[in-house]
């Protein structure tokens, strides 16, 4: 494939990702891994690779900024936590990932996201926050926030799937976030480089970064993430859960099929 033809097919696939992360809060990577691998020809661990490298540039921020400046506030004290016990939980998943049979972790796991798409459809609320969510003592927003943290990078260790999609439903749950704010929180926790030791790993495997196809993968993501946003604050609660809610299926689905 020429330079230029990697570029627009990285700018297809950056952007469908970008629109997807930005409309419910994930990381994109659920969508960019099997785009590169499946259309454009990478393997498995090439197609991780590039994705894990150009998420390492802020490239959620246009969405993050678009939430923002759309009324939605974002508690950058949580951000941080939740990012502590994400590192610590992606370094236990990837531990774990070389200790237990694939096979009954990953149905483990599919079980799992089924039984959060169904808590998110039957759900009666209207994506609405509770009353105080944002604006409890700090304090209280350790225990939660590490936990929750921690079950994110053990998801994205393990499995290699973003950590957005579990992140996303126990902060709504646990301290009663509205989906909006749920979503913007977990965008802002991907804004630092907390990829980066698996690019390391993945630097050293592999004979090079192909960066024009990077190029156009971020340049296509970051403008996708500020449509998707822009989407995401002009849908009721209730709709944009159900459906993330399909999307956690649809991601449970790909897991049971894949070999």
């Amino acid at each position: 494939m020429t330079p230029g033809l990697q570029a627009l097919a990285g700018l297809g696939a950056g952007l469908a990702g970008g629109v997807l992360s930005g409309l419910f809060g994930i990381g994109g990577g659920i969508v960019l891994v099997p785009l590169l691998a499946l259309a454009l020809g990478l393997d498995q661990h090439r197609a991780q690779g590039v994705t894990l490298s150009v998420m390492l540039l802020p490239i959620g921020l246009p969405a993050v900024l678009h939430y923002h400046r759309s009324g939605v506030r974002i508690l950058w004290t949580l951000v941080g936590i939740l990012i502590l016990g994400f590192l610590f939980g992606v370094f236990t998943g990837s531990e774990l990932a070389n200790a237990i049979p694939e096979r009954p972790m990953r149905w483990g796991f599919v079980l799992f996201l089924l039984l959060v798409a169904l808590r998110m459809i039957t759900q009666k609320s209207g994506g609405k926050a509770k009353a105080g969510a944002m604006d409890r003592p700090t304090q209280e927003y350790w225990i939660p926030g590490l936990v929750i943290g921690f079950a994110g990078g053990l998801a994205s260790g393990l499995l290699g799937i973003g950590g957005g999609i579990i992140i996303i439903p126990l902060v709504a749950w646990w301290l009663g976030f509205s989906q909006t704010e749920a979503q913007v929180t977990s965008l802002a926790v991907m804004l630092p480089p907390i990829g980066l030791p698996g690019v390391l790993v993945y630097a050293q495997a592999q004979a090079g970064f192909p960066w024009v196809l990077m190029a156009g993968v971020g340049l296509g993501f970051a403008v996708g993430a500020y449509l998707g946003a822009r989407g995401a604050t002009r849908m009721k609660g209730a709709h944009l859960r159900r459906a993330f809610a399909a999307l956690v299926v649809f991601t449970a689905l790909l897991l049971a099929m894949k070999h």
